[in-house]
């Protein structure tokens, strides 16, 4: 085969059977028509939104953030709000997230085929956490804020429901991805359908829900702070109340110290999966 030469018609062959591997124009074609659509609705997209505009409120913009970074009159900023404000956020993260975890619990097994043997209250399940996550977070609290009042108790029902869904699902799926063996094991021992649950599947699904929830925590932290804007509680309400005053000053040291908590639940968690998941820092 080492003599063998390609002629001209092996390769006209070769187009004939395999025309798009040979057609490099059209290829260039399609590249080019796919960038120009691209280009052009970015062009457009930035006309619509008139993002020239930013451009002539670059001065106002500036200013705004030259102001919170220029403090005054530190002594009036009522610290005992602004800390309980912030300690108030992190109970509610906790407590919605806490109360999400146990939820998910039980409603993971009866959204998982691999422990709900009955697809019609599955399906019923999984389409419940559909609505629960779908509606945005935001909503929810609206929707308690109207129900209950203003107040912390709006902002932890909104973060129980949108967390129980996503936390549900999470857990189902870690449900339905375990080993089955170590199950049939206990099973063979006569073990009856709790005690299957608790030492076939929770030993190898529980490091996985405890990382999910600790990330979940992290994350309600942050959205607890967002739901205070919509007078769910916590310190949103105070970064709210500082904005309508122009005390843009206060609104950047109330941030600083949530990102604080925020890097500090981080660390804290991941110490927490390094000690009792296993979890090794690189």
């Amino acid at each position: 085969m080492s003599g063998y030469t390609v002629t001209r018609a092996d390769i006209d062959a070769l187009k004939l059977v395999h025309p798009d591997v040979f057609d490099v124009r059209r290829k260039r074609a399609i590249l080019a028509i796919v960038w120009a659509v691209v280009i052009g609705y970015v062009a457009i997209s930035l006309w619509y939104f008139d993002v020239g505009r930013f451009l002539n409120a670059s001065d106002r913009a500036w200013r705004l953030i030259s102001a919170m970074f220029v403090w005054k009159d530190i002594e009036t900023w009522q610290f005992a709000n602004i800390y309980g404000a912030i300690a108030q956020t992190l109970a509610m993260a906790f407590l919605g997230t806490f109360m999400a975890s146990v939820a998910a619990l039980f409603l993971g097994f009866l959204a998982a085929r691999t422990t709900m043997p009955f697809p019609f209250v599955r399906q019923i399940v999984r389409r419940i956490l559909d609505v629960f996550r779908g509606v945005d977070q935001l909503i929810w609290g609206l929707v308690f804020v109207r129900a209950v009042g203003l107040g912390p108790l709006a902002g932890v029902l909104a973060i129980f429901i949108s967390d129980t869904g996503t936390l549900s699902k999470l857990y189902s799926e870690a449900l339905e991805n375990i080993d089955r063996k170590q199950v049939e094991g206990v099973r063979a021992t006569g073990a009856g359908p709790i005690k299957v649950m608790r030492y076939g599947y929770l030993p190898q699904v529980l490091p996985v829900f405890i990382s999910q929830s600790l990330y979940f925590f992290e994350s309600s932290t942050r959205s607890a702070t967002i739901l205070g804007l919509v007078g769910a509680g916590g310190v949103g309400m105070i970064i709210i109340e500082r904005f309508r005053a122009n005390l843009f000053d206060q609104v950047a040291f109330v941030v600083i110290n949530v990102l604080i908590c925020v890097f500090a639940i981080d660390w804290v968690s991941k110490k927490i999966r390094e000690r009792y998941i296993g979890e090794q820092s690189h």
